[in-house]
């Protein structure tokens, strides 16, 4: 890897495309991680000499020795969340708090956020969007109306009080009157918030000062999107998408630098499609080949457990995220769950009435209406699971790739064949 380089890492379809393992590996030469939106209805799964980790908040860089790892203002923090998560990998024998700082920023995720996550949810019934009721999406309200409670607040226990009242009111009406739902004590709040104070105040830190640091002595840093790209707030198949902007040109309003700070944009991506939850998805599958690939992929939610909805590789929706985010480099995950098709569709366009659409439309009422075009291209029913050079992969599968890589005109860096960090192989000297 280049000295100095700042690589922002974005999913590339509805999430779940295994940026934490990738994250875990830019790591190895980096100073700092830094995650710039969501909240913890994001899990990155690693699996790291046999063991299974399950991240949330905190950055995948976390396992690494010396890398510091920073969270910053456009992710929202659930307090208990965080110090849980903070605790788990203590017990692991992970040192955190040393290296671990997060902006005072943050918004703050209240219960009340999660218990009106929950109700709406509930009301909408079976047009509800799908979302994991962690209240990330009624934080985000509270910060856009301007009413939200910021982690700088822990300092001032004064101030604090005041401003939970107030929002504590707003919730306490919507939840009585909108839904019948139970009243939530400003007490009982007020007293869990301080019980963290002591666990988070101390890693409260200016995240663009430092970033500005790590830049000025030409150090490595990755910046990690959650969920995916086409579950953007504004690019993705709305109203079916998360809270907040999962796209790479948030990475700058998330943590404080300017846009000309960021050097690379790297896309991952599954050699297959999944989504989890409601919403439009042109190569959803409903018969056995959409059940090899659940069962094969392990396709079930690392934050809620849900079954993650399978279906072929969708090139418009690819390259409506590569141009999206400017994508200079591109990673294709799981490519393994494919040994077990004599043939894999890819989908390369959409027929949407009488157009014929190579990307996915910026209009994500026009999804439904997209009947996907497939090109079918030979399976290779042999083994790729661990394969870490490319001249190892079975000619089909190079082959899969190189098609991929040729409609999308995106590069593709790394190849993943397992969940292991050795179970890769690396494309060029990127790394």
């Amino acid at each position: 890897m280049t000295v100095g380089k700042n690589i922002i890492v974005v999913g590339a379809q509805w999430g779940d495309e295994g940026k934490g393992k990738v994250v875990d590996m830019l790591t190895e030469d980096a100073i700092a991680v830094v995650r710039f939106q969501g909240g913890h209805n994001a899990g990155h799964t690693l699996v790291v000499s046999g063991k299974t980790v399950v991240l949330h908040l905190i950055p995948s860089g976390i396992l690494h020795k010396g890398v510091y790892c920073l969270i910053g203002n456009g992710t929202v923090v659930a307090p208990d969340a965080l110090v849980e998560e903070i605790h788990g990998l203590e017990q692991q024998g992970i040192e955190v708090r040393s290296r671990l700082a997060i902006s005072s920023g943050c918004a703050i995720v209240l219960p009340s956020h999660q218990m009106l996550d929950k109700m709406r949810e509930l009301a909408l019934g079976r047009n509800a969007i799908g979302t994991t009721v962690r209240g990330i999406g009624p934080t985000y309200e509270d910060k856009a109306a301007r009413r939200g409670l910021r982690l700088s607040l822990l300092r001032n226990p004064e101030a604090l009080r005041s401003q939970l009242e107030a929002i504590l009111d707003a919730h306490n009406f919507m939840l009585e009157h909108c839904y019948g739902a139970k009243r939530f004590d400003v007490d009982s709040v007020f007293d869990m918030l301080l019980s963290y104070v002591e666990d988070l105040t101390p890693m409260l830190a200016d995240i663009p000062n430092l970033l500005g640091r790590y830049r000025q002595n030409e150090k490595h840093v990755v910046f990690e999107g959650a969920q995916g790209c086409l579950l953007d707030l504004d690019h993705g198949t709305y109203p079916y998408v998360t809270s907040s902007n999962t796209v790479a040109g948030y990475a700058s309003v998330g943590t404080g630098i300017g846009p000309r700070e960021f050097d690379e944009v790297l896309g991952i991506a599954k050699a297959y499609t999944t989504r989890v939850g409601a919403g439009p998805f042109p190569t959803e599958l409903h018969d056995d080949a959409g059940d090899l690939l659940f069962r094969h992929g392990g396709e079930l939610g690392a934050v809620t457990g849900r079954r993650r909805r399978c279906g072929w590789l969708d090139i418009p929706a690819l390259k409506k995220t590569a141009r999206n985010n400017s994508m200079s480099m591109l990673a294709i995950t799981k490519l393994d769950v494919l040994d077990h098709f004599d043939t894999i569709p890819i989908c390369i366009g959409y027929r949407c009435g009488d157009d014929l659409l190579d990307e996915a439309p910026e209009d994500s009422l026009l999804w439904p209406e997209c009947e996907p075009v497939y090109e079918t291209l030979p399976g290779w029913k042999s083994s790729t699971r661990g394969v870490d050079r490319i001249e190892s992969l079975p000619y089909a599968a190079r082959c899969y790739l190189e098609k991929i890589e040729e409609i999308i005109g995106v590069p593709i860096v790394l190849v993943s064949t397992g969940p292991e960090r050795e179970a890769s192989i690396l494309l060029g000297n990127w790394l």
